[in-house]
């Protein structure tokens, strides 16, 4: 019977197999101990909650871990279960993603509709699956994985841009979505997708960050290292975010703001709310806000009305 490590190591034969160790289990060891024995405390690595553990993935896209604890924390105080989330008024759910500055509104419905079809398609009880936790609104492959991981222990091989980072410099693996998807399988441990995710995601994040800090973190890899090796810490690129000051995103984030405080607002009271060189006809005038509007009514967070001639904006 051929061993299923070596099986997967086969699969990556195509000229460019990556330089993986003779003893995959040493480097498994290596990195449950550095983990186990020193790690970022994070109030969600406490818990199995699903619910508690999907509310953290959310809030953690495009946004920095330290911003993102308070807020969690205070959103479960508010809303400590998905029943009382699917109960809650979804404006007051986007109302507090916003003053939060939790990024895209969007988040705040999707993950509003998915605790609602938690408590009406599943009894109350998240399903544990990747498969089926892609079933809620909102979850995305990435997003589904984590919460079968570190909630169920039931998920694959994370795989997001610090484990590439990691997978590239450690074991050279070309730059290639498939590679990495089947080395993250080959050197996870079976049924240790809690631990290990965490870990390899750690590791990206405290020692093998944009710039390396190999010896000074502890990295656990170095022994194995191609780039400890070679010097050569090159990664695949990582994609720059646009500047969010003057960004469309900065001024939906003041509309959601300010209909949050008012009943229903006007155009023209809104843009010049929202903006001080807002003029009627301008650049930046009615054209330009009945555009930041209608994306928001297309993400379901407001509702435009017109009336008498009159346009009125209000949270949905």
């Amino acid at each position: 019977m051929t061993d299923p490590d070596e099986t997967v190591v086969s699969g990556l034969a195509d000229g460019d197999d990556p330089s993986l160790p003779a003893d995959p289990e040493a480097v498994r060891d290596a990195l449950r101990e550095w983990y186990e024995t020193d790690h970022r405390e994070f109030p969600w690595r406490r818990t199995t909650d699903p619910y508690e553990i999907l509310v953290s993935e959310v809030m953690s896209q495009q946004t920095q871990l330290d911003r993102v604890v308070p807020a969690w924390e205070d959103f479960l105080e508010r809303w400590p279960t998905a029943a009382d989330l699917a109960a809650a008024d979804q404006s007051d759910v986007v109302a507090f993603w916003s003053d939060h500055s939790l990024g895209y509104n969007n988040r705040a419905t999707y993950l509003h509709e998915a605790a609602t079809q938690v408590e009406t398609e599943y009894g109350g009880a998240f399903p544990d699956s990747p498969d089926e936790l892609r079933e809620l609104m909102g979850v995305g492959p990435y997003t589904a994985n984590a919460v079968a991981s570190f909630a169920f222990n039931n998920g694959d091989a994370v795989v997001d841009t610090n484990v590439k980072r990691v997978l590239h410099r450690a074991f050279d693996v070309p730059d290639d979505d498939d590679a990495f998807e089947r080395v993250a399988s080959h050197v996870m441990p079976a049924g240790e997708s809690r631990i290990w995710n965490n870990a390899i995601m750690e590791l990206g994040g405290v020692a093998c960050g944009k710039k390396p800090r190999c010896d000074e973190a502890g990295c656990p890899w170095r022994e194995w290292c191609h780039a400890y090796q070679t010097g050569d810490f090159t990664a695949p690129d990582v994609p720059t975010q646009p500047s969010f000051e003057g960004s469309r995103r900065q001024f939906r984030g003041r509309i959601v703001r300010l209909l949050g405080e008012h009943d229903e607002m006007d155009l023209d009271a809104l843009g010049h709310r929202i903006r001080v060189d807002y003029t009627p006809d301008g650049e930046h005038g009615r054209e330009w806000l009945r555009g930041l509007l209608s994306d928001l009514a297309d993400d379901g967070l407001v509702r435009i009305e017109e009336r008498d001639d009159q346009i009125t904006a209000r949270l949905r």
